[in-house]
């Protein structure tokens, strides 16, 4: 397997996080985005979307870090991490949807602004940030994972950019549900980290 990945990004980082989770090993392949290079025909051969991660596993290519966790998961029949029967799968899918939207749109997009200068509207995404950290902190105030009473990839999915909300101006002193969440990951048995983690 390869990974066409960033250091320094959130999606690549929560595939290379669950590789290290469950012991596979891959090949790395850096990405030089900041010159472009997940822009050029080569990388558009691979992904037209132009975006990383991307998994190469054989003849099989793949984009997107949550389809790449689900991929993962059923290839090694890790069904700790991600079950399935249907209730199940469904409670941990919803949790990748909103990795998806509103994570990627609150403390990913006041990140993308702070650390990396995007133009966007970094008001709309802290105010975005505050509402989904309510809701998860609420969420994590009787459970310790996301859901199952496990981790799954669930957990692995909306970690990163919470755990790199401050990058983004938006701190986690005020959800200590989340910060306790964020210790449980950092915990366990294999966890590697990314810079700002």
């Amino acid at each position: 397997m390869e990974l066409y990945d960033l250091e320094l990004s959130g999606n690549c980082y929560k595939v290379r996080l669950f590789l290290a989770l469950i012991e596979q090993p891959y090949t790395l392949r850096p990405v030089d985005f900041l010159n472009g290079e997940h822009k050029n025909a080569e990388s558009i051969k691979r992904n037209a979307f132009g975006e990383i991660p991307v998994l190469v596993d054989g003849d099989l290519t793949l984009r997107d870090s949550q389809a790449i966790l689900i991929y993962l998961a059923r290839k090694f029949a890790r069904t700790d991490w991600y079950p399935t029967t249907a209730a199940d799968e469904a409670k941990v899918a919803q949790w990748l949807m909103v990795a998806e939207s509103e994570i990627a749109r609150g403390p990913n997009d006041a990140r993308l602004h702070d650390k990396f200068g995007f133009d966007l509207d970094v008001d709309a995404a802290r105010a975005k940030s505050s509402r989904i950290l309510t809701i998860l902190n609420d969420h994590l105030a009787d459970r310790d994972w996301l859901e199952l009473d496990q981790p799954t990839i669930a957990d692995i999915a909306c970690f990163p950019y919470i755990a790199l909300s401050h990058e983004g101006g938006v701190s986690l002193e005020p959800y200590p549900e989340i910060q306790s969440w964020i210790d449980r990951i950092k915990a366990l048995p294999n966890f590697v980290s990314m810079p700002a983690i």
